[in-house]
C-alpha cells in the first residue's frame, strides 16, 4: 500500500479521536453498518480529495465497508489533520497523501498520486482533483463512471465546465443538498470559522465590528453566530435579494469601501478572488484582523497587501501574521487588538491562517454532528451512482429528493425526534384540485 503521511507513530491518537467523531455521526455510522453487509462499491476505486480530518475519516471508512478501494488526498495545504492521516493509513488500510502544511507542487503531487490510482469514481472538495483529471489526463477522465462535489466553490466551477462542454463524466452536486447546505453550510461554518478567529487570536467578540463579505448560507451562518456572540455585524454583497434578505434579518448592509472604515474583524465567505484588497486595506482601523472561510485563499488579495507592506510582516502568533502598513492618512484610532494604535506611522493589519480556510487552518473543521449529514449524502450518492451511472448525462447533477429525504428522517430518528404522518384525507386533498374552500 503506497502513502505519504507526515508521522505514522500519530496513529494511536489519531484513531482515538476518529472514534469520538463516529460516535457523533450516528447517520454514517448506520450506513456504514448496511455498506458492509450490501458492499454497494464492489470494485469500483475512489479518488478522494477532502479536507482530511476525523469526520472525513469515517466516510472513508464507510466507502471501504462499501466494497470501495479508497485513495484520499487533501483538499487543502493546512486542512489535513496528521494524526487522523496515520490512523487513516495503519488502523484502517486507506491510502493517504496529504501532510499538513504541504506546499503547491507536493499538494498536486498528492492528486497525481490518487489520480495514478485509475479511479472509477471521483469525490471532490473544491474541484482541484477533477479539474487536475480534465487537464492533465483526459483520457483517464473517460474511464470515470461518475464523482461527486462536496462545496459551493467546486459547484461554481463544475457548472463552468459543463457550460463550457468540458465536463467528462456525471457529477452529483452533494452541496446543493438540503441537508449539506441548509446545516453544514449555515450551522457547520457558522460556528467552525469563529472557533478558527478565536483559536487564533483569542479576540473578544462582544462588541467587535464584524464585516462578513458574502451572504449564502455560509455567509448567513458566520453573521448569525457573530451576532449571538454579542458582534455588530455589517453584511457586504453584490446580490440584491441576499441584500434584501440580510437586512430584513437585522444586519446593517454596506459596500466594503464604507465598511472597510470601521469594521474590526473581516469575514470572507463568497467563493470569488479579490474581495479584499488594496483600497479596502487602505482605509482600515489598525489592527484589523482579517480571515477567509471560502474554500480558496483567493479572497483576500495577500499579494497586494504584502506590497503594501514592503517588508514588514512576521508571524505573531500560530497561524496569524502582522502586516505593517504605511498608515499616512489613518483611518481611525480603534484597534482590534490590544496595544497601541499604530507604530512609527504604520498600521497593523493581521491575517490568519494565511487567507485559507480559517475554520481548518486555525481550528478543527465543523462539528461532527453537522458533517454527519454531509457524509451521509456522499456515501448514498456513491451507491446511486454507481446504480444509476449508465443513465447519467455528462453534467452536474442534482442530489436525489429519496437520498435528502432519507438523510433528514435518519438524522431525526437519531436525535430520538419524532414528526407528524400525513392522513389519508390530507393526502388527497394536498393531491387533488376538485375540492373547493
Amino acid at each position: 500500500m503506497e502513502y505519504d503521511i507526515k508521522d505514522p507513530s500519530l496513529a494511536g491518537l489519531g484513531k482515538q479521536r476518529i472514534e469520538w467523531a463516529d460516535a457523533n455521526m450516528p447517520v454514517l455510522s448506520s450506513i456504514r453498518e448496511r455498506f458492509m453487509a450490501q458492499r454497494p462499491l464492489d470494485g469500483m476505486v475512489i479518488a478522494a480529495c477532502l479536507h482530511v480530518t476525523t469526520e472525513t475519516a469515517n466516510l472513508l471508512r464507510t466507502l471501504s465497508a462499501g466494497g470501495a478501494r479508497v485513495v484520499a488526498c487533501a483538499s487543502n495545504p493546512l486542512s489535513t489533520q496528521d494524526d487522523v492521516a496515520a490512523s487513516l493509513v495503519h488502523d484502517y488500510g486507506i491510502e493517504v497523501f496529504a501532510v499538513r502544511g504541504e506546499g503547491e507542487e507536493k499538494y498536486y503531487s498528492h492528486i497525481d498520486a490518487c489520480l495514478d490510482a485509475h479511479p472509477t469514481m471521483t469525490m471532490d472538495d473544491g474541484c482541484d482533483l477533477v479539474t487536475r483529471l480534465h487537464r492533465e489526463r483526459p483520457e483517464q477522465a473517460e474511464n470515470v463512471i461518475a464523482g461527486t462535489e462536496e462545496t459551493t466553490t467546486g459547484v461554481i466551477r463544475l457548472r463552468a465546465m459543463e457550460s463550457a462542454g468540458a465536463l467528462r463524466y456525471p457529477i452529483i452536486a452533494v452541496n446543493d443538498a438540503y441537508t449539506k447546505h441548509l446545516f453544514d453550510n449555515r450551522y457547520g461554518t457558522g460556528q467552525s470559522t469563529l472557533d478558527g478567529i478565536i483559536r487564533a487570536t483569542n479576540v473578544l467578540l462582544a462588541g467587535k465590528k464584524i464585516v462578513v463579505a458574502g451572504y449564502g448560507n455560509c455567509g448567513r451562518g458566520v453573521a448569525s453566530r457573530s451576532r449571538g456572540m454579542g458582534a455588530q455585524v455589517i453584511v457586504c454583497e453584490v446580490d440584491p435579494l441576499r441584500s434584501l434578505e440580510a437586512v430584513m434579518d437585522g444586519f446593517r448592509v454596506e459596500p466594503m469601501e464604507a465598511a472597510a472604515k470601521e469594521g474590526d474583524i473581516f469575514i470572507t465567505v463568497t467563493g470569488d478572488r479579490d474581495v479584499l484588497r488594496s483600497e479596502h486595506f487602505a482605509l482600515m482601523q489598525d489592527g484589523a484582523i482579517l480571515a477567509n472561510s471560502g474554500h480558496f485563499d483567493i479572497e483576500i488579495d495577500l499579494n497586494a497587501l504584502a506590497k503594501m507592506a514592503e517588508g514588514n510582516r512576521r508571524e505573531v502568533r500560530p497561524g496569524v501574521e502582522e502586516f505593517q502598513v504605511n498608515d499616512s492618512q489613518f483611518a481611525g484610532s480603534g484597534s482590534a487588538v490590544s496595544g497601541d494604535a499604530g507604530t512609527g506611522g504604520k498600521k497593523r493589519i493581521y491575517v490568519i491562517a494565511e487567507g485559507r480556510l480559517v475554520n481548518l487552518g486555525a481550528a478543527e473543521g465543523h462539528p461532527a454532528a453537522v458533517m454527519d449529514m454531509s457524509f451521509a449524502n456522499q456515501a448514498l450518492c456513491s451507491e446511486w451512482a454507481v446504480q444509476s451511472a449508465s443513465g447519467l448525462t455528462r453534467s452536474v447533477h442534482r442530489v436525489p429528493n429519496h437520498i435528502d429525504e432519507q438523510v433528514a428522517k435518519l438524522k431525526l430518528e437519531s436525535l430520538g425526534v419524532q414528526i407528524d404522518i400525513l392522513t389519508e384525507e390530507q393526502i388527497e386533498y394536498l393531491s387533488s384540485w376538485e375540492i373547493g374552500t
